[in-house]
């Protein structure tokens, strides 16, 4: 019995043995394997700008290597690698596929080339997946279908190029999917209905083209979709608007035609940005958009709607951006055309304000403009059909950085209050019927970029006071502006690009100071009065482009330019009676 009892004990001992000295010997090889791997990996990059690898070597554990996380409960496999924004440049190892243990890959904001290796496919716990902002070129691979745990799939802007694959529809776990800003062609294909867990898909910004499929609206989960800058076609399927979890959605600059339906707000209570620009959709801007209450972006911008703007925006209490611009917006009546205004002075988040390039009518001094969201910094209501004035109070505005009403049929002057807008960097009056002087208070908008008052019944002197040293664009042509050119007016920045003061009744000589426009590109001064000899310090203007003199009285030589400057000829204007020579 003893002898029996020593003989178990022993085959215990060597069975513990064996077993230990194989699970040994085992994880030996996984973490043999592992480690080989992440050197195959560091092979393949080429260049190591800030030096993230330095670590990679022998002398530390690869589990504590940067950018490497390892198991606590697989001893020393490595499960996930992420190396975001570290300046590497090379190609991604194939070994990677040795990682069996991987759960996360994220190498965005790097300059990885080449192909993505299709042994990623074989990595069958990888759930997340990160490649964006790199240059990988060729097709997505097919067989990341088996990644069937993954969540996240993320190629945005990189060089990829042919179809999106269908076989991708195995991935029902899939959460997120990015395919912005590649070359991938084709159609999105039906078989993406199948991704039941989505709720991103970004797929802008490539070649994409026929229509958007209807079996898209089959996923319940979704909440952004991004499919601007293709080549998309057709209506947008009714199953869209049955997404009613849907919060952003981005079809602009496709081929897309048809309305927008009436209750899309209704169906899609939870959006908070609508995206439909440049486009072909007709029809009127639906109603409803203020039952999606939470909505922040509204741009409906270069497309055929028609009718009357919505007059209960203003239930849209985040409403931040609403840009409407390029339509065929307006009543034929036109009194309650800026009716929506009123509404949108409720909208105490409101920034940006464009309604140009529409048929909008109405007074604009009958309008609350001057009652918006103090927080407004853009308003672009040009190339309508409004009339009456600007009210002064429009200086309650105080953030506001743009303003352009050009276009018009304004009358009456200026208000001197524009001058309380300290924040304003561009100012477009042009093309109206505004009279009167330009206000001496506007050289207190010291950090104004763009004056455009052309195109106006402006009278009298120009205000001798200094302008913003900001200036990049001076426009007063066609207007009936008297006296001299005051010195303070070009004694400014020498980043002025455009000076015009042509067509005007202005007198005088060239003030010495145009010397100091050193990077004006257009100077034109034509159609006026102007007489004596052109300054010297014309030649220090090292890129003029077009210099426009004629129709003046100008006497002399033009002035010789200094060494290295040359000003572009085939603009050069100075005929009748440009100069006359002594």
């Amino acid at each position: 019995m003893k002898a029996l009892w020593s003989f178990f004990i022993h085959s215990i001992l060597i069975l513990c043995i064996y077993l230990w000295c194989h699970t040994t010997v085992s994880g030996l090889l996984q973490n043999e394997t592992d480690g080989l791997a992440l050197i195959a990996f560091k092979d393949g990059i080429t260049h190591d700008s800030l030096g993230m690898l330095s670590s990679w070597n022998e002398s530390i554990h690869f589990c504590h290597w940067i950018g490497v996380s390892c198991s606590r409960r697989h001893v020393h496999r490595v499960v996930a690698i992420n190396l975001s924004s570290h300046g590497l440049v090379g190609s991604l190892s194939p070994h990677i596929g040795t990682l069996t243990f991987l759960r996360t890959v994220i190498l965005q904001n790097n300059s990885f080339h080449d192909e993505i290796p299709p042994q990623i496919g074989v990595l069958f716990h990888l759930r997340v997946l990160v490649l964006s902002n790199n240059s990988f070129r060729g097709e997505v691979p097919t067989n990341l279908s088996h990644c069937l745990n993954l969540k996240v799939l993320n190629l945005i802007d990189n060089k990829l190029i042919g179809k999106i694959p269908e076989e991708l529809d195995s991935l029902s776990t899939l959460q997120t999917l990015g395919r912005s800003i590649n070359n991938l062609t084709g159609k999105i294909p039906a078989s993406i209905g199948n991704l039941s867990s989505l709720s991103t898909l970004s797929a802008g910004d490539n070649h994409l083209e026929c229509r958007i499929p209807e079996e898209l609206g089959r996923i319940a989960t979704v909440e952004f979709i991004q499919l601007s800058y293709n080549k998309l076609a057709g209506t947008i399927p009714s199953s869209l608007y049955n997404l009613s979890s849907l919060d952003y959605i981005d079809i602009a600059r496709n081929q897309l035609e048809g309305s927008i339906h009436p209750d899309i707000g209704v169906f899609l209570p939870h959006l908070t940005g609508l995206f439909v620009l440049e486009n072909k959709f007709t029809g009127p801007v639906p109603g409803s958009l203020s039952n999606a209450s939470g909505l922040v972006y509204i741009h409906f911008s270069d497309n055929i709607f028609s009718g009357s703007v919505p007059q209960d925006l203003g239930r849209l209490q985040n409403l931040k951006i609403i840009n409407m611009s390029g339509n065929r917006l307006g009543s034929t009546e036109g009194d309650h055309d800026l009716d929506f205004i009123t509404s949108l002075v409720n909208c105490t988040k409101l920034k940006i304000l464009v309604f140009e390039d529409n048929s909008l009518k109405a007074s604009l001094v009958s309008s609350s403009i001057a009652n918006l969201s103090t927080q407004i910094n853009w308003i672009s209501l040009g190339i309508n059909e409004i009339h009456g004035t600007i009210p002064s109070r429009i200086e309650n505005l105080v953030d506001l950085t743009f303003l352009s009403l050009e276009s018009n049929q304004l009358t009456g002057t200026i208000p001197t209050s524009m001058g309380n807008l300290h924040e304003m960097r561009a100012l477009v009056l042009g093309r109206n019927k505004f009279s009167g002087t330009i206000p001496l208070s506007l050289g207190n908008l010291t950090l104004l970029n763009y004056l455009y008052l052309y195109d106006n019944n402006l009278s009298e002197e120009i205000p001798s006071t200094r302008a913003s040293p900001t200036l990049i664009d001076v426009i007063l042509s066609n207007n009936n502006l008297t006296g001299s050119i005051p010195k303070e007016l070009v004694d400014i920045s020498s980043e002025v690009l455009v000076f015009n003061l042509s067509g005007n009744a202005l007198t005088g000589s060239l003030p010495l100071e145009l010397g100091n426009l050193i990077n004006v590109a257009d100077l034109d001064v034509s159609h006026n009065r102007l007489s004596g000899s052109l300054p010297n310090s014309l030649g220090k203007c090292a890129v003029m482009e077009d210099l426009r003199l004629d129709r003046n009285f100008f006497e002399g030589e033009i002035p010789e330019q200094d060494s290295g400057v040359s000003w572009g000829t085939s603009f050069l204007n100075l005929f009748e009676p440009v100069v006359q020579s002594t």
